[in-house]
């Protein structure tokens, strides 16, 4: 499994998250639009990366259905050339992000 550590801000601290390098499709809506498929790149325990998603209003959360998961729900950070950024409402377990990060490897 790749991890990588990388900084992230809390707050006014620097603290280090693992972050898995994936390649998953999944599924997202915002608000009542049909879900649309599209691919997640990265993830960590407070977050992830999908590739650009038409239309998306970074003041409505969005949903996410990843493969053998719940519905998760997060919010939209940042959006950048193909890229989103998005932050869980809730962070994963640890548990549960080694599971997607595993799911990513097989």
């Amino acid at each position: 499994m790749r991890h990588e550590q990388i900084p992230s801000q809390d707050d006014g601290t620097r603290e280090f998250t693992n972050r898995a390098l994936v390649s998953l499709t999944c599924e997202v809506r915002q608000g009542t639009r049909p879900w649309k498929t599209t691919r997640l790149e990265d993830i960590s325990p407070a977050g992830f990366r999908i590739v650009w998603l038409p239309g998306c209003h970074p003041d409505i959360p969005l949903k996410i259905r990843i493969p053998g998961m719940k519905v998760l729900t997060a919010h939209i950070r940042w959006k950048k050339e193909s890229s989103v950024g998005c932050e869980f409402a809730e962070r994963l377990h640890y548990a549960v992000f080694e599971h997607i990060a595993g799911q990513a490897d097989s």
